[in-house]
C-alpha cells in the first residue's frame, strides 16, 4: 500500500498536518494519493463501479470534516479504510431501505440482478460470495486478502483483537466453500 515519494514530495503525515491546518493543497493531494486505494476498497465491498465511486466521493467529503480528528495512531490507510467501511455499510443500509421500498410497489423484479453473471469469472463470483458474509467476516476478509493487511491490522482497523479476526477468517473460510458450493464454483 505504501507509495514510494520521491524527495519533493510531502509524506501523508506533513499533509496531514497541514490539512488540518485547513491547507487545500496539502488537501488535495492527500486526497489524490489515496483515491485509488479508497475507490478499490469501496469496490471490493460492494462490487459494483457506480456504487464504489458513489462510497469513494462520500469518504472524501467526511475525510474533509474528519482530518481534524486523525491523530496519527496508527497508519493513516488504516483509518482511511475503516472509514471507506462505514461510508460502504452506510450505502448499503441505504440502498437495503430504498429495495424494500421498491418492493413494494412491485417493480424490484425490473431492476435487481440477482446472481452471479453468465461467464462471471471465478474471482468476481468469491467477491460476491465474500460479500455475502455476516459483516465482521466480510470485513475480516477484504481487510486481510483484499487489502492485504496483517490480521493485527486488520484488527486495529475493526477495533476487534487480533485473535477474533483470525476468528472471523476461519469462519468466512468455511462458509464460502458452501456458499461457492451452492454455487457450483468448487
Amino acid at each position: 500500500m505504501a507509495m514510494m515519494l520521491d524527495e519533493s514530495e510531502a509524506s501523508d503525515a506533513e499533509l496531514i498536518g497541514r490539512a488540518k491546518g485547513g491547507d487545500r493543497e496539502a488537501f488535495g493531494k492527500l486526497l489524490e494519493r489515496h483515491y485509488d486505494f479508497v475507490y478499490r476498497a469501496a469496490y471490493r465491498w460492494c462490487g459494483r463501479k457506480a456504487d464504489a465511486e458513489d462510497i469513494a466521493q462520500e469518504v472524501c467529503v467526511r475525510l474533509g470534516k474528519a482530518i481534524r480528528d486523525y491523530r496519527g495512531g496508527g497508519a493513516f490507510t488504516t483509518w482511511l479504510y475503516t472509514m471507506t467501511m462505514n461510508a460502504a455499510r452506510d450505502t448499503m443500509r441505504k440502498t437495503q431501505r430504498e429495495t424494500v421500498k421498491t418492493e413494494a410497489y412491485g417493480i424490484h423484479a425490473l431492476i435487481s440482478g440477482e446472481g452471479p453473471a453468465e461467464g462471471e469469472e471465478p474471482t468476481e463470483a468469491l467477491w460476491a460470495a465474500v460479500r455475502q458474509l455476516p459483516d465482521k467476516q466480510r470485513d475480516a476478509v477484504m481487510l486481510v486478502h483484499g487489502e492485504g493487511l496483517s490480521h493485527a491490522a486488520a484488527a486495529e482497523a475493526m477495533a476487534i483483537s487480533e485473535t477474533t479476526v483470525s476468528w472471523h477468517i476461519h469462519e468466512a473460510k468455511k462458509r464460502l466453500k458452501t456458499l461457492m458450493r451452492s454455487a457450483g464454483e468448487v
